[in-house]
């Protein structure tokens, strides 16, 4: 079976995790702890980012190598076109993809965590005992604002990215209103990267996600909370429902399994 090292709240293990049911691969999903779990990550692939795909003895980093990957070794429902401007669109969409939704969301969602204390603990996976949760709920809002500025993200950024957010979200949803998918009839490589990098400014409706049911359907108020927007994420969460496999009753919905040090 198909390995994905990953983490449950990343959107780039998102977006492969999509592509795998997508394909109907089977596969389990190994979470991997930040810090000391990405020193075994290392050990064992010379990678120490997530996403990585293990297939046999092979090991495949990065979302759009693993896409490529699988599109090759597990050719059914392709997710690149063969026609030429198709394919072109949509690894151009791909791209834009992890390097504008991927990084941007990230910031938008930090803006949302630190003015929320339900909304951070509620983003703990349902497994996290109750006292860190508590833990995590009442660090100040102010403490999360410096701890922003180490990382790089000031309110400057933070804003700057929730505009650029607004923009893009107004393009795809430009895009959608008279096709199904984004480059054509048929969904391909780039509805599924836009769709699974997407879940950190709005996450699903559906079980999909190991987080508790009370925070499907939230996520950055400036954006989820706009009517414009909602065609998109209308559009995101029907993708869901046809392809993606729900955390229930499925193989891949187990409890992620931890690498452990040895």
């Amino acid at each position: 079976m198909l390995e994905l090292y990953q983490w449950e709240l990343s959107q780039y293990s998102e977006k492969v995790r999509l592509i795998l049911d997508y394909k109907g691969l089977e596969y389990r999903k190994i979470e991997v702890t930040p810090g000391i779990g990405q020193v075994e990550l290392f050990r064992l692939t010379g990678q120490r980012q997530v996403p990585v795909l293990k297939d046999g003895n092979k090991y495949i980093a990065d979302s759009t190598e693993i896409a490529k990957y699988l599109d090759l070794k597990y050719p059914e429902r392709s997710l690149i076109p063969q026609d030429p401007k198709q394919r072109g669109l949509t690894l151009l969409i791909e791209e834009w993809a992890d390097e504008s939704i991927g990084i941007k969301g990230r910031k938008a969602l930090f803006s949302a965590i630190s003015q929320d204390q339900n909304f951070r603990k509620s983003l703990l996976p349902t497994s996290t005992p109750d006292i860190l949760k508590n833990l995590v709920e009442g660090v100040p809002s102010d403490l999360l604002t410096v701890l922003g500025l180490g990382v790089g993200y000031s309110p400057d950024v933070i804003k700057s990215a929730i505009a650029d957010l607004k923009q893009d979200l107004e393009a795809l949803t430009l895009l959608l209103a008279d096709s199904p998918y984004l480059t054509g009839d048929e969904p391909t490589l780039a509805d599924l990267a836009v769709a699974g990098l997407s879940i950190l400014l709005k996450f699903p409706e559906g079980p999909y996600l190991d987080l508790p049911a009370s925070i499907r359907g939230k996520g950055v108020p400036a954006l989820v909370n706009n009517p414009d927007y909602e065609p998109f994420f209308t559009w995101r969460d029907r993708l869901y429902a046809q392809f993606r496999k729900p955390l229930i009753g499925t193989t891949t919905g187990s409890v992620p399994t931890s690498i452990q040090i040895e």
